[in-house]
């Protein structure tokens, strides 16, 4: 199959296209390299057979310039629930990017009759009843309180697709929320076959050493060269909880969906994470890493962080019922390899977060 991936020299973009290389599939992607780090999958995919080309996806006339695919997987966004008011995005460039830019590869595939695959996030999801969540520490690490009231469409495997989607979700989080609304219209209206995947944490080897990036991947290269670290919010203690996801184990789910036929709207779109069984806490990825790296200090913040949330962990028993999908990859398989990738490559942090 010939696919287009936007975002190819990111993380996930470029994970997902070395596996669907290896898959058997033609492979064009293209990156506007503002990331710190991108740069460094380039000449690797290239060499693995992908054609990468430099494009902006807000660059509509650009995007009318691309080659015909069969598939577009849309793994360009701009990943941080902070984006636009961290004082280092505009809430303006956040929507162009992360929506409007949505909006031009969906006319795209309009245009040459492409399915759409977009990763979307757990961010939609409405923050004040995530907030309120009451949860309890077990093993250091927060989880739902067993003798107390939970909000609907949320258990102890996490939160499902039905669970509230109403504002506030953050301005990062409406613009995937909006993109998941008009990928949805698009390909009915214009009867092409579309997917929304929404992704918990998304970690492994190679991930850009941001904590927006990727908190994993920060954490561990952050601890093993002694950076600065911090728990910040619910009392200091670290203990607010993520599931995670290698992104490699989306690509058996996305080859049975880009060949599955036209399914029902409520069908397309489903949760995909580690579920809780990957879920770690802050605390309990430093004790992960003081058994490797030895013991290291973490200072303690407790002033609350807009949007911050106690658990996030997806139930993704969804997308097993209709794709037989599960991850493969265990959260500790996937801290072992992001910490073999920081000890072979010592400048990581430097190369990818020099700010």
């Amino acid at each position: 199959m010939n696919l287009l991936i936007t975002g190819i020299c990111g993380f996930v973009g470029s994970t997902l296209a070395r596996e669907l290389i290896a898959a058997g599939h033609q492979i064009t992607g293209f990156d506007n390299f503002i990331r710190p780090g991108s740069e460094t999958n380039r000449a690797p995919l290239e060499k693995l057979g992908a054609k990468v080309i430099t494009a902006d996806l807000r660059d509509n006339s650009a995007m009318e310039a691309l080659p015909a695919a069969d598939f577009v997987i849309d793994a360009a966004a701009n990943p941080s629930v902070l984006a636009g008011i961290d004082g280092k995005t505009s809430s303006r460039e956040l929507i162009d990017h992360n929506l409007l830019g949505t909006v031009n590869m969906l006319e795209y595939c309009k245009r040459h009759r492409a399915g759409f695959v977009l990763l979307s996030t757990s961010r939609v999801y409405s923050i004040p009843p995530l907030a309120a969540l009451p949860v309890e520490p077990v093993n250091n690490a927060f989880q739902p309180a067993k003798n107390a009231a939970h909000p609907a469409n949320l258990t102890a495997a996490g939160i499902n697709e039905t669970f509230s989607t109403q504002a506030p979700v953050s301005l990062y989080g409406s613009t995937k929320l909006a993109s998941e609304a008009l990928a949805l219209e698009y390909g009915e209206t214009f009867d092409f076959p579309v997917f929304i995947n929404r992704c918990g944490v998304l970690a492994g080897a190679g991930q850009f050493g941001r904590a927006d990036q990727g908190i994993f991947a920060y954490w561990i290269n952050s601890y093993m060269r002694r950076r600065p670290l911090k728990y910040i919010g619910f009392g200091g203690h670290g203990y607010q909880v993520r599931d995670c996801l290698h992104p490699r184990d989306l690509v058996s789910l996305l080859e049975k969906q880009m060949r599955s036929p036209k399914l029902s709207v409520e069908n397309r779109l489903i949760n995909c994470s580690g579920g809780a069984t990957s879920a770690r806490s802050l605390r309990q990825l430093s004790d992960w890493c003081a058994a490797k790296f030895g013991a290291f200090s973490i200072s303690v913040d407790c002033t609350p962080r807009p949007f911050d949330l106690p658990w996030v962990v997806l139930d993704s028993s969804k997308a097993a019922h209709i794709w037989d999908w599960r991850p493969q990859t265990t959260t500790d398989a996937i801290l072992a390899e992001i910490a073999s990738h920081a000890e072979a490559n010592p400048q990581w942090l430097e190369l990818s977060s020099p700010t």
